[in-house]
């Protein structure tokens, strides 16, 4: 008699509605520049919390892949007698793991060895002079990925020449947004985005929609136009670009985005986006591409199944998007 009667009070008990999930959007910055979190949940104190941890992720990982840190786990290696294995965190095993993957099919477009190539191009932005012969051959002995030798079983990694010095510039924004996304949904938040400058990844969608719209915007144009429109749920995006970050030297318009076959910036305008499955693929797809150029384009993205690639060159001053799989 009494479960019968605890079943019929459950029975007209009134359900209790759901709460709506409203749009939560936190911002901190973090390596160089400003990590946006967007997340649909009911409570904004909940929310908060989670951005907040997911914030912290972020922040622990670039006291690992900060190169501009000089006691960041990165930066450290450097110091590491040469040939001499160490062990390192699981994080910087990921990603320098990734990297060589990115590094072997580009032939190394990509490369995190291209350390020594950045340190002295970082020196010519600012003084506005080109590095010399002499810097430039000095650098290259030290650059390549196959020089940097990695242990899975070990995780552990042996610097092979003297001066090599990692750069994970070109893919620790990308990781690191991945790394973000995944703690909340660790945390039980599905509907959300992690957007760390132009490494966007993402997961379930919005509330009532198929799909999270990210706009690629047209070159120099601060937003304005959009050269095309994103249609992503759990995927990843990264744009690789030169509009804003250049210098002159001698007459001749340099990028930041270093080419790594000739220590240079790269001198050609362009505006590459990578849509892939996570932000640790796009991230240095991008960059490899921006540098290979839309030739290499089709050839590259069949090695990484489902990734696709949209491409903004310039014929004169008009702007051309042109898209790739």
């Amino acid at each position: 008699m009494a479960v019968a009667l605890l079943l019929m009070l459950s029975a007209c008990r009134t359900p209790v509605p759901e709460q709506p999930l409203r749009k939560h959007v936190f911002v901190r910055a973090a390596m160089g520049t400003q990590f946006r979190i967007t997340i649909f949940a009911a409570d904004a104190d909940v929310a908060r919390a989670a951005a907040d941890t997911a914030f912290d992720r972020v922040d622990r990982l670039e006291e690992i892949l900060s190169d501009y840190q000089a006691d960041s786990e990165l930066s450290l290696l450097r110091d590491q007698p040469v040939g001499v294995p160490a062990r390192v965190s699981y994080d910087l095993f990921e990603v320098l793991w990734r990297a060589r993957r990115i590094s072997e099919a580009t032939v190394g477009a990509f490369d995190v060895t291209a350390g020594p190539y950045t340190r002295l191009w970082r020196f010519s932005r600012k003084r506005r002079v080109l590095p010399s012969g002499e810097e430039l051959a000095a650098a290259r002995h030290s650059v390549g990925h196959e020089k940097l030798l990695l242990d899975p079983e070990k995780r552990t990694v042996t610097m092979s020449v003297p001066g090599m010095r990692l750069d994970a510039g070109g893919i620790a924004k990308g990781y690191a947004a991945d790394a973000a996304l995944r703690q909340l949904r660790e945390l039980g938040f599905q509907r959300c985005l992690v957007a760390a400058s132009g490494d966007i990844a993402v997961g379930d969608p919005p509330p009532g929609q198929k799909h999270w719209s990210v706009a690629i915007s047209m070159p120099g144009d601060s937003g304005q136009r959009a050269a095309k429109t994103l249609r992503l749920r759990n995927r990843a995006v990264s744009t690789s670009g030169d509009t804003e970050q250049f210098v002159a030297i001698g007459g001749t318009r340099y990028s930041h985005i270093l080419d790594t076959r000739t220590g240079l910036g790269l001198t050609n305008r362009a505006q590459v986006t990578v849509v892939a499955p996570d932000a640790t693929c796009s991230d240095p797809l991008a960059t490899a591409l921006r540098i290979l150029g839309p030739a290499h384009a089709r050839s590259l993205l069949r090695r990484f199944p489902g990734s696709s690639a949209t491409w903004v060159t310039y014929e004169g001053e008009a702007p051309v998007v042109r898209d790739y799989r």
